[in-house]
């Protein structure tokens, strides 16, 4: 019997976990795929919103704003990439530009600081690459990027290391409601709580309509995105927004925390929960509405693009709220953007109301620093050589693309919550995300996944499940 279940290991599943570690609780989190991040907080713009998007007095708009303001410390505190770069809203058209002063007026109201409006003389300064049809924009100093896969996994380890127990390969399949809490039934057998909190993503509605007559509906929401190489990384330097016009809302284009360029998303209503398939029309849409906002993108630079879904909820609103038809059972639900940067304060949320429903105590144990895996490219030379004297394995290059080394892939592996699969190491090492997007470097990441593991090469995956990639022998053919 668990305190608390937890349902979704993706950013809000992971903050909650680590606010709920907080206190003296036997907490569990169940994810169905084979590791943390793997929905739609691996797939998304990075981008930690300021506060102006989301309607005055929607729980959306708070927690927005509180999440902004606690990002710095929590990177601080957790080692994960962040910077507060700013961001832009750009209006291309004189006849839209009361647009924009709505914007600064609902920002205000929400309680985003620095907000203001620039003329076109000030943005070109700020952006020599603005579309030439730029009129103005609204300045969001307090906007900023992230790593989105190193916020979600340092929130896990976090929590992991303070007690928070992790199953994966462990798909919910129903729930009952008991006199003391829920039994929840899996493929890996079934877990009893006395608290559960529904954190499934796109998942949500399954999950939330297992122990509730008061169904909710959760619509995937594609986004296609296109990521440029680092050498395109600084042709804008704040993210910049399209003000939505007459021709839609656009896509963004910013820099990463890594040094690449991001083009999207676009924003097509779908029924399939796994179609993070991209298509050519939702490309092909990228493409033409990134030129609105800025000139001469280098498109021709894209090393890959991608598919994200956000999980919509008809009300465009965040649902995070104990049942009354279903006490001890919490939802957190609606998770759409600002979904990442609203998860530090969605955590503290659910955390408050776990605390309420179970009486909670504090423990005294709990440690809420993390060191992430180490680059050595943030050393000194001396620092550096020093290191590769210590552990030989910092000294072997294994991406070329990301100069990534073996160290780094095996402080990945061992590291608690450690990668199991290709992409449980890109995400944790960027080996694999660079230019030649792993085509030189996974034969060697699967070989030291295989040694490290004492894993056949033909289990190794890509992404879990059935991505194997090692299917068979040349000489098995012959």
């Amino acid at each position: 019997m668990y305190d608390v279940i937890i349902i979704g290991a993706g950013v809000s599943g992971a903050a909650s976990a680590r606010e709920l570690s907080r206190y003296q609780v036997k907490a569990c989190v169940l994810e169905k795929e084979e590791d943390v991040c793997c929905g739609t907080s691996k797939a998304n713009s990075a981008i930690v919103h300021a506060g102006y998007d989301a309607a005055s007095g929607s729980l959306m708009a708070k927690l927005n704003v509180q999440g902004n303001k606690m990002m710095a410390k929590l990177a601080e505190d957790l080692d994960f990439e962040f910077m507060q770069a700013g961001s832009l809203v750009v209006c291309t058209e004189e006849e839209n530009r009361p647009g924009l002063q709505m914007l600064l007026e609902r920002g205000i109201k929400n309680g985003v600081e620095g907000l203001r409006i620039i003329e076109r003389d000030e943005l070109v300064k700020m952006e020599p690459n603005i579309s030439d049809e730029a009129v103005a924009a609204l300045y969001a100093p307090t906007g900023g990027i992230v790593c989105p896969f190193n916020l979600n996994i340092a929130m896990a380890e976090n929590a992991c290391t303070n007690g928070v127990e992790f199953k994966f390969n462990t798909q919910v399949e129903g729930i009952e409601k008991k006199e003391d809490g829920f039994l929840i039934h899996t493929n890996k057998g079934d877990f009893e709580a006395r608290c559960v909190v529904n954190a499934a993503g796109v998942y949500a509605d399954q999950i939330h309509n297992m122990v509730s007559d008061r169904k909710l509906t959760i619509t995937p929401r594609r986004g296609d995105y296109c990521l440029l190489d680092k050498t395109a990384g600084k042709h804008v330097n704040h993210t910049i927004f399209a003000l939505p016009g007459k021709y839609g809302k656009g896509v963004l284009v910013s820099p990463t925390v890594h040094g690449n360029l991001i083009v999207g998303p676009t924003a097509i209503d779908i029924e399939d929960k796994e179609g993070t398939n991209t298509t050519r029309a939702g490309l092909d849409e990228v493409i033409t509405k990134c030129a609105k906002t800025v000139k001469n993108v280098p498109l021709r630079q894209v090393i890959t693009s991608f598919a994200g879904l956000r999980a919509h909820e008809d009300g465009h609103e965040f649902i995070i709220e104990e049942l009354k038809e279903a006490p001890g059972f919490v939802d957190c639900a609606g998770i759409e953007s600002p979904g990442l940067t609203s998860s530090p304060a969605i955590g503290c949320m659910v955390a408050d109301i776990v605390k309420g429903i179970l009486d909670l105590k504090e423990n005294p144990d709990f440690v809420g620093t993390r060191k992430g895996v180490l680059n050595p490219e943030k050393l000194s030379m001396e620092e550096r050589n020093e290191l590769i004297k210590k552990q030989p394995a910092y000294g072997n290059i294994i991406c070329r693309c990301e100069m990534v080394t073996e160290g780094e892939i095996l402080d990945a592996i061992h590291r608690p919550l450690g990668a199991r699969s290709l992409d449980g190491v890109k995400r944790r090492t960027r080996a694999g995300m660079g230019r030649c997007q792993a085509g030189f470097c996974s034969p060697r990441t699967m070989e030291i996944l295989s040694r490290e593991l004492s894993m056949d090469m033909e289990e190794i995956t890509k992404c879990g499940g059935d991505s194997k990639i090692v299917v068979g022998t040349n000489k098995d053919r012959i």
